[in-house]
């Protein structure tokens, strides 16, 4: 693997170990883009949080990698609906309120699942071995 590789695959992992974090740590934001209608939210936050951590932590094991990449694009996919709630209701921060948020930052979040999902692409096919 190359350095700018393993670079961005540390970078990737430690992330989502943060971001997993957060998830547990301040769970009323991602409570709060969680769609209505989902059962649960306050569960699926703490899913989603352990599944980032442990997915991180698996980014870094060589022989769990593929599986962690094709994982957090799963993760990514799930959690797509929020993005598009977050967008449609117009959520903003720091108090979430529908029609609060800037709807330039809030569509940013689409392309930006996209490249994430291209980025964790990179790391589901096994590097060839260097000669």
């Amino acid at each position: 693997m190359t350095r700018t590789k393993c670079a961005l695959l540390w970078l990737m992992a430690l992330a989502y170990i943060g971001a997993g974090f957060n998830h547990l740590m301040n769970p009323a934001f991602y409570v709060a883009i969680i769609p209505p209608g989902l059962p649960n939210p306050e569960w699926l936050n703490v899913i989603s949080g352990l599944a980032e951590i442990v997915l991180g932590v698996f980014l870094l094991e060589p022989r769990t990698r593929v599986f962690a990449a094709w994982g957090v694009i799963a993760l990514l996919v799930a959690v797509f609906p929020a993005n598009l709630h977050v967008v449609t209701a117009n959520l903003g921060l720091p108090n979430l309120e529908p029609g609060t948020g800037n709807p330039i930052v809030n569509l940013a979040r689409l392309p930006l699942q996209a490249l994430l999902i291209v980025w964790a692409w990179w790391y589901t096919r096994e590097d060839a071995p260097r000669s």
